[in-house]
């Protein structure tokens, strides 16, 4: 019958006729007056009303199909006793189409199925599978009654079914607006989707009383009385809202807890086996216990038999849980009762009640138990004949399910397993269409599930089961096959990622090596056109130099990147030139000065201020200032910000400021231009190309290759100018102790020895050891020079002696050498391996205790004109072998002499073809053997020094000139007023000539970082405070530079006076002023104020005893 939709019409009277078919099977039971029955008259009955059932389903099929009945009244009166149909499926909570669904698929008859009858009560047939329920014979009015009222409760939209859902169920809907529920149906009808409806916003409970706040800050006062709404809210809601102090101590009168003795058991009522009622599989009703239990008459049965519930519960669901739970409720709900056996049924029947609608839940008592010992399952015991019995009607699909237990078990060669047989039940309506149940849920229906777990999750276990040695030949193959396929396959995915780095890496190196060719042909190009570009600057220098033109002015430090990583405050170290702006002074001159840096507003209106003195420094007169800002410029690359971390130099920095670029070449356009550089650099080239100007600058591979302490002593070989004894383009171990120890043997008079790399700069890379003190052959040495004598400077004499040092040598400089810079290097090991991976040179440090050191800055010009800018001492302040400051004009040479020796280093340079400024240090000093004075060459540097950016500075503040020939500079008189000329008295002396000459010190390395501190309007008014200043009128006195805006802890300082010592006197005077203001005494800071200070001392000691010495000299001797 689940395959036919049941209408209301028709369903009576094949009811009707089921129900004559019972009732006569019921007479035919209860005939025989308590005697037994046997089992073939049972089957029997039962099969001929199957028969009957199943010819009237083929009736009602005809007439369902062939016949349209009329409906009858609908007043018609249930009978009392009357199982409706509408009992039977929740109409509450069910739509009409799923009533169809789980009718026509037979939801929930096995549930029907295991519930028992009541006690007394007449047994009901069993449900054939598709079957709903059992209903009674049913009158036409009821029919007609019942039919009206299952349409109104499927029609929503009837006017009949409130009341009737009202009447017969007590379900009061309400009311629905119509329009809506048309709009909806429309849009339903059409397919249109349905807006959802909207929430109702705002609070659905009243708000609760809380503790006031008087009460909140005033603990003392007595709290407010608690209402009886609020004590129903529970003693937590009371202290979370605070009427109930957290710390107050309740006592619950009554209390919820009372006490009670613990029934103690019988422990033998433990080990007993559990009574269940089992049921024959022919007689689903017949009670078969053989308990005998007090008779109970029909009235009593009826009695106790559940009444219509005035709401219907719904359909249990299928599913595991919900199953489980209701067998669990039924199980607990009955007396447990002895199982029958198989064979016989003799026993007293009872009288059928009524049918009556089974109530919701399963009535079962407790649950069902059995064993399964080494895999197979003891199908004799009482427990699994009681599981078997009472599960009859579905005993196939839990056949299959007992069949996957016994082979997981024995798999396991598990010894015994206790099963639940109502979850083995569920279990197996769960998974009755063929489908797999997994290891999980088998082990959900064992009831020693731990140890059974603990068994089969046993290593190896797998294979104590019948069959296990094929098994576990099948798995050592599979996982012998698994390793083998995975090793090979791993090896595959090794290779195809080594295939595909090694393609990936060749076409990276294809676009590499293309980019690199690119990028040497564009070097190669820009080579070509700084060339071509040089030549017709050459040609038109005589013209340019005399006509108006823009210096483009890049201070950049072209070093190699190791270099410029391990310089402290690159950017800042690249701004000691801002002097260059004073190459304004020539009228002629328009400077665009590009600032490695960024410069604040004060530090720009110092520089606007400083060169507007120009009008004032040509007449002498204070108040002639003017305003220069339109004849220089001063600009910062945009890059600066790009690349605040990459220490690049300022050349690279110009080339990716494409914004920076353009407004130079706007600011060039039409006008004769070109670039000046500091030490060169390839990206000079590109921007020079971009530009289009010439660079006023050798080539920079070519100043690189000149620049080191060997190719400057090429230089100077070439130029034939005397320089300390030294040997170059060292790059081994051995040739350094090879060469070390021929120049030890060849000038044993020279005590200490410079080990030089020959791509530092600024005294950095230097190193010394001083031989005579270490050397243990050096008096045998001696002995053998002066053994030889005039005859020594010969191989072969000498031979003896080099062979000793050289085995001497490697030991004395490892244990005694020393680098000067710890900074940057720290112990001779790390000064050796540089050394030997960058090249360099030993020379010989001068054999005195007095030394003085000299700066020349020299100009090739295009033309190949030579000549000499400025001339200098240098000042020391770190280390003897770094200039700090300079004092100028130089003396401390001859100046015919000095000039002979620089003419011939720029001849020496024109040849190579370097141009442009380069300075060159000489070192001077009195040879103590043959008390001569000595000069020896020591270095070329091909870059615009920073104490030619001085000079340009001294040039411009005094308006004064350098006299290249006797190394004086000089400048202008200051013009005087024309006096009356008087007579001069007799015995009076002459007026004085005004003192033109000057000296300037300058320094661009002044460090205390106290002078952050102090910012420049500060430190300005202190200045002026102490006489600190410049005086226009005599061309002396005190300049500054300031190089670092921001941080302000270094400047520049120039000091020109009459003469060399008060020069010296009034800078050492400025220092000490400077550091006594900014420090404290618990505030030194860090600073060479005082190093400097001390070397200057130094200084003019030797200039005043060398005056005295002049002065003795210049007396005439008396007659």
């Amino acid at each position: 019958m689940t395959d036919v939709e049941t209408r209301p019409e028709e369903v009576g009277k094949i009811l009707i006729k089921v129900q004559d078919d019972l009732r006569q099977l019921r007479e035919n039971l209860t005939a025989g007056d308590g005697a037994s029955i046997s089992i073939e008259q049972l089957q029997s009955a039962l099969s001929k009303t199957e028969q009957g059932l199943q010819h009237r389903a083929e009736q009602m099929l005809s007439q369902l199909n062939n016949q349209v009945q009329t409906l009858p009244s609908a007043d018609a009166i249930q009978p009392p006793g009357f199982i409706a149909l509408e009992t039977t499926w929740d109409l509450r909570k069910q739509t009409q189409g799923q009533q169809r669904v789980q009718m026509s698929q037979g939801y929930g008859p096995r549930e029907r199925l295991r519930q028992p009858n009541p006690p007394g009560a007449a047994p009901l047939l069993p449900l054939r599978r598709g079957e709903v329920m059992q209903l009674q014979g049913l009158s036409p009015g009821q029919q007609s009654k019942q039919s009206l009222a299952l349409r109104a409760v499927y029609n929503p939209h009837s006017q009949s079914n409130r009341n009737v859902l009202n009447d017969n169920f007590g379900i009061q809907l309400p009311l629905i607006p119509q329009k809506r529920e048309k709009r909806k149906s429309s849009q339903r009808a059409l397919n249109l989707p349905v807006p959802a409806p909207k929430p109702v916003m705002g609070s659905t409970i009243e708000p609760l009383a809380v503790l006031p706040k008087a009460n909140r800050v005033d603990a003392q006062l007595a709290p407010p009385p608690i209402s009886e709404d609020d004590a129903r809210k529970g003693i937590l809601s009371l202290i979370e809202r605070g009427l109930i102090p957290p710390a107050a101590q309740l006592t619950l009168d009554p209390s919820p807890v009372k006490h009670r003795i613990v029934p103690l058991h019988d422990p033998e009522d433990r080990n007993k086996p559990p009574c269940t009622p089992e049921v024959a599989p022919a007689l689903a009703g017949v009670r078969l216990d053989l308990v005998s239990k007090p008779y109970e008459s029909q009235q009593e049965t009826m009695a106790r038999m559940p009444v219509i519930p005035p709401h219907p519960q719904s359909i249990p669901s299928y599913s595991r849980t919900t199953s489980g739970k209701s067998r669990a409720t039924s199980a607990s709900s009955q007396k447990a009762k002895t199982p029958a056996t198989m064979k016989t049924y003799e026993m007293p029947l009872q009288p059928m009640p009524p049918p009556t609608t089974p109530a919701s839940g399963d009535f079962k008592m407790i649950s069902h138990r059995f064993a399964v010992q080494n895999g197979r399952i003891r199908d004799t015991t009482s427990e699994f004949l009681s599981f078997k019995q009472h599960y009859c009607l579905t005993w196939g699909s839990i056949v299959t399910m007992l069949r996957h237990v016994e082979k997981m078990l024995s798999n396991f060669a598990v010894p015994v397993a206790f099963i639940n047989g109502d979850k083995l039940a569920d279990l197996a309506e769960e998974f009755e269409l063929e489908i797999v149940p997994s290891l999980d849920d088998l082990l959900s229906c064992i009831v020693n599930r731990d140890d059974v777990e603990n068994i089969i999750y046993k290593p190896g276990r797998r294979f104590k089961g019948p069959n296990g040695r094929n098994i576990a030949s099948a798995k050592i193959q599979a996982t012998w096959k698994m390793y083998r396929e995975r090793s090979t396959y791993l090896e595959y995915r090794r290779r195809k990622w080594a295939a595909g780095v090694i393609a990936i890496s060749w076409i990276m190196h294809i676009k590499m090596a293309k980019v690199r060719h690119q990028l040497k042909q564009v070097r190669l190009d820009n080579l070509d056109a700084f060339r071509t570009r040089a030549k017709k600057f050459a040609r038109s220098w005589d013209r340019i130099k005399k006509s108006k033109r823009v210096v483009i002015h890049i201070p950049s430090l072209g070093l190699n990147r190791e270099i410029r990583d391990s310089i402290h405050d690159f950017g800042i170290r690249q701004n000691t030139q801002m002097a260059r702006l004073c190459d304004i002074r020539d009228p002629n001159v328009d400077v665009i000065f590009i600032s490695p840096v960024p410069l604040s507003e004060e530090t720009l209106q110092y520089y606007s201020k400083l060169l507007g003195l120009k009008s004032a420094i040509d007449s002498g007169n204070v108040e002639d200032q003017g305003e220069f800002a339109e004849r220089y410029k001063i600009i910062v690359p945009e890059a600066i910000k790009s690349f605040p971390t990459h220490r690049m130099c300022l050349s690279t920095l110009l080339k990716y400021s494409p914004q920076t670029m353009l407004r130079i070449k706007n600011l060039i356009r039409g006008r004769e231009a070109y670039m000046m550089t500091n030490v060169p650099h390839v990206d000079d080239l590109d921007i020079a190309n971009y530009l289009e100007v010439p660079i006023f600058a050798p080539e920079p591979e070519v100043a690189h290759l000149y620049s080191t302490k060997s190719g400057c002593k090429r230089i100077f070989a070439s130029a034939k100018v005397d320089m300390p004894p030294s040997e170059y383009d060292i790059y081994s171990l051995g040739l350094l102790h090879e060469s070390m120890a021929q120049l030890v043997t060849e000038n044993l008079l020279v005590k200490r020895w410079l080990f030089k790399l020959d791509d530092e700069f600024d005294g950095r890379g230097i190193a010394y050891c001083d031989i005579t003190e270490h050397l243990k052959c050096y008096r045998w040495a001696l002995k053998e020079q002066k053994r030889y004598g005039d005859k020594w400077s010969k191989k072969w004499a000498q031979e003896p002696v080099f062979i000793k040092i050289l085995s001497e040598i490697g030991e004395l400089l490892e244990e005694h050498s020393t680098p000067v810079n710890t900074k940057v290097y720290s112990t001779w090991d790390k000064f050796l391996t540089s050394f030997l991976s960058k090249g360099g040179i030993i020379e010989a440090c001068p054999p005195s205790d007095s030394i003085t050191t000299l700066t020349v800055d020299m100009l090739i010009e295009p033309n190949g004109t030579s000549s000499i800018i400025s001339c200098g001492d240098q000042i020391h302040a770190d280390t003897p072998f770094s200039c700090w400051g300079v004092s100028v004009p130089q003396a401390s040479v001859e100046p015919e002499l000095l000039n002979k020796c620089c003419f011939r280093i720029a001849d020496a340079c024109k040849s190579r073809g370097i141009m442009g400024y380069f300075a060159v240090d000489f070192v001077t000093f009195i040879d103590p053997h043959t008390m001569e004075q000595q000069l020896w060459a020591l270095d070329i540097s091909l870059q615009y020094s920073d104490s030619l950016a001085m000079f340009q500075l001294m040039s411009f503040v005094s308006n004064g000139t350098l006299n290249t020939r006797t190394h004086v500079f000089d400048v202008p008189p200051p013009k005087q007023e024309a006096k009356k000329r008087r007579r001069r008295l007799h015995g009076t002396d002459e007026d004085q000539p005004l003192n033109t000459n000057r000296f300037g010190v300058m320094s661009t390395r002044l460090l205390h970082t106290n002078l952050s501190v102090v910012h420049y309007s500060v430190f300005f008014q202190m200045c002026r405070a102490h006489g600190i200043g410049y005086d226009i009128k005599e061309k002396q006195g005190t300049v500054f530079t300031l190089i670092d805006s921001f941080n302000r802890e270094k400047l520049g300082m120039l000091t020109v006076g009459e003469t060399l010592q008060g020069a010296l006197a009034s800078f050492a005077r400025n220092l000490s002023v400077i550091h006594q203001e900014i420090s404290a005494p618990n505030m030194q800071g860090e600073t060479n104020f005082q190093r400097a200070i001390g070397d200057i001392e130094g200084i003019l000691g030797t200039t005043i005893q060398n005056a005295d010495e002049e002065e003795t000299d210049d007396t005439p001797e008396p007659k």
